[in-house]
């Protein structure tokens, strides 16, 4: 019985992680970053990058789904008038994007 027992230990004792893994698994890793988090990190510049472009009177769009005019700028919020009335303050996080920057001529006009 020695024998086998022996032999049945063998490959165990000369196993080990095989240098092809440790590429093959590289190799995953940085597919991973590519394809998810690169992307991602991508969006989240252009998306900080817009927030710090908007000023008063650009319309957005709200994550929750409202549309609204930027009436007053301030550290962390915007006042938006979302109605004749109505205006609501939101955080600057809770813009999803811009409709409609106003041109030169609407500026001056107002």
């Amino acid at each position: 019985m020695t024998p086998y027992i022996a032999q049945a230990a063998a490959p165990a004792a000369q196993g080990g992680f095989p240098p092809s893994m440790i590429i093959v698994w590289l190799l995953f890793i940085a597919g991973f970053y590519f394809l998810f988090i690169a992307p991602q990190r991508k969006k989240q510049k252009e998306q900080d990058k817009m927030l710090a472009a908007l000023q008063s009177g650009d319309e957005i769009i709200t994550t929750g789904g409202i549309y609204g005019t930027i009436t007053n700028v301030k550290d962390d919020r915007f006042v938006v008038r979302i109605g004749d009335q109505t205006k609501i303050e939101i955080g600057k996080g809770f813009v999803l994007s811009v409709v409609k920057k106003p041109s030169t001529d609407e500026k001056k006009s107002s």
